[in-house]
Order: C-alpha cells, then sequence, then structure tokens
C-alpha cells in the first residue's frame, strides 16, 4: 500500500548507521607534563562512569517498555474473558467483512509478491499519487459496505470514545514504550539474519528529491495520511476481522504479520512485525482508532526527522 515503505525507514537508517561516541578526551597539544595527567583521568573516569549509566538507563528502559505492554496484553485478555456474549458480538464483524478482508489479503499478498519480485520499480509522485488515490478507493468501500450493513463505523473504530488530546498523549507514550522493543528485534534481525543495504524506493525517492514540493508531498502523506489510512485497513478492519474469528492474539500476529510484509522489505521485517503489534495492542486496549494512528503518525515524522537531518541521529 502507499507509503507503507516509509514507516520502516528509520529501522534501515538505524541498521545501516553507526553511532559515534559524542564524549571524547582531547589530547593535549601543550607540554606533557605531569600535572596534566589528573584531569585526563578524571575525564576518562567520568567517560566510563556515564557509559555504565547509560546502560544501566537503557535496561530499565527496556524493562519498562517489557512491563508495560505486558500489563496491556493482561488487562485485554481479561477484558475478553469477561465481556459477555452480547457485548462481544455488539461490535463483531460478519462474513461480509471476512469475504471482503480476505479478498483484500489475498490482494496484499499478490502486490507484496510483484514488489519483491521486481525490486528495481522506481517511486515517484505519480506512482505515490496513484497508491494513495488506490488505497482511499478500498477504503471508501469498506466504510460503504459497514454502513449498508448498519454498523456505526466512527463508534465502532472508537473515533468519539476518547479526545484528541487524549489520544495523543496515549499515542506518545506508547509508541515512546514500543522504541526498546523495536530495537531488540532489530538487533536480534541483523543477529539472526544479518541486514540489507538496500534502501527502500520510498527512501531513495524522500532522499534523493531535490524540489520542496515533493519533500512536502511526502511529509504530508506520510504524517497525515498514511497512518490514517493504513491504521484503518491493518487495524481496525483486518485486524477486527481476525479478531472476530480467531481471537485477538490470533488477530495481532496475523494483522503484524501481514503489516509488515506489505513494506516488501525483508531487513525490516522482524521490527515492523513488532511494531504492528505494538499498534495493535494500543488500539484494542484504548478502544480508539485514534491511539494507533497517533503512534504511526509519530513514527513517521521522527523517521522523516531522521532522514531530512541525519546529522541529528550520527552525532
Amino acid at each position: 500500500m502507499f507509503l507503507n515503505a516509509v514507516a520502516s525507514a528509520l529501522l534501515t537508517a538505524q541498521s545501516e548507521g553507526q553511532f559515534p561516541c559524542i564524549f571524547r578526551c582531547a589530547e593535549s597539544s601543550a607540554q606533557a607534563s605531569e600535572p596534566y595527567m589528573l584531569p585526563d583521568s578524571l575525564f576518562a573516569a567520568f567517560g566510563g562512569a556515564s557509559k555504565v549509566a547509560l546502560g544501566l538507563l537503557s535496561v530499565a528502559y527496556l524493562i519498562a517498555s517489557i512491563g508495560v505492554y505486558l500489563s496491556l496484553i493482561y488487562q485485554i485478555s481479561t477484558r475478553t474473558r469477561s465481556a459477555s456474549g452480547a457485548e462481544a458480538s455488539a461490535r463483531a464483524f460478519g462474513l461480509p467483512e471476512a469475504v471482503l478482508a480476505g479478498l483484500l489479503t489475498l490482494f496484499l499478498l499478490l502486490t507484496i509478491r510483484s514488489a519483491v519480485s521486481q525490486p528495481s520499480i522506481q517511486f515517484s509522485a505519480p506512482n505515490l499519487l496513484a497508491n494513495f488515490l488506490f488505497t482511499a478507493f478500498v477504503v471508501l468501500i469498506i466504510v460503504t459496505l459497514l454502513q449498508f450493513r448498519g454498523f456505526d463505523v466512527g463508534e465502532l473504530a472508537g473515533f468519539f470514545k476518547i479526545s484528541f488530546v487524549r489520544a495523543l498523549g496515549t499515542g506518545g507514550i506508547l509508541l515512546f514504550l514500543a522504541y526498546p522493543l523495536i530495537g531488540l528485534s532489530e538487533a536480534i534481525n541483523q543477529r539472526f539474519f544479518g541486514g540489507g543495504s538496500s534502501k527502500q524506493s520510498i527512501v531513495e525517492f524522500f532522499s534523493g528529491s531535490r524540489t520542496i514540493d515533493e519533500r512536502i508531498m511526502i511529509i504530508v502523506f506520510a504524517v497525515a495520511i498514511a497512518p490514517v489510512f493504513e491504521e484503518f485497513l491493518f487495524r481496525f478492519f483486518i485486524y477486527g476481522v481476525l479478531k472476530r474469528y480467531f481471537g485477538c492474539l490470533v488477530g495481532v500476529i496475523l494483522s503484524a504479520l501481514l503489516f509488515s510484509a506489505a513494506h516488501a522489505h525483508f531487513p525490516s521485517f522482524v521490527p515492523l512485525f513488532v511494531l504492528g503489534g505494538c499498534f495493535a495492542i494500543a488500539y484494542e486496549w484504548s478502544g480508539s482508532i485514534l491511539v494507533s494512528m497517533t503512534m504511526h503518525s509519530l513514527f513517521n515524522s521522527l523517521t522523516l526527522t531522521a532522514l531530512a537531518f541525519p546529522e541529528l541521529f550520527s552525532q
């Protein structure tokens, strides 16, 4: 789908980039006298202590991330077990939605296969616009079907369940806590599968764009449009159908797998799978698609920031 590759650009940059140490001990060009050895030793000691403190903070950050998402999963499972049959069926999709979701999944798989078999296809502004129009058409079909079937899309997706400010705050916190899991999955992916050095077409398109109009178009699509459409498709609709027939756990796993595969970039597959799982957990826990949309938008914003200002991530 359109702009799917944007979401994994930061992960690709992380796997290819190097992050040198910020603090270096300067070599003195003055006289090499004995009294100046003490300050150098102190600086070295402080540098070593800062590395230890940073390592401990990183471990605490990862533990907090794992703990929070395990807590969310536990709350979801407890809520699911305590929900009554009438309450569960009131928000359930039916056979028509399952058929449409199956056709959409089949189309996505065929698109992924085509993208993998022809990786040399150049990305361009007309191509981006065409993908956007097609995705909008698919979303329109889904909304029309749901309204024809008597579903209230706004209520079903939780658009009005929480305020925008609360969704922004919740999404920002959950994305902040998702980054250690993404980083861990990236390390595991590098350790066992290695990392490819090829950049995705959308990354090359943004990095190689020479006009401000092209960059503004990509930013608008990545930050404002892609998160809305992709979260509606992958989390609200596909995950909703999978949850209806297979349960929350299988729904989270399968929708995250499809979300990751849709990027058609193997080096980022595992991290994007974790990211898609975090989006689905956030949506299911909050009951509002606005939370996962906010997380997706913030993630893409940080991705574009890393592409536009790489010196911020390499210094």
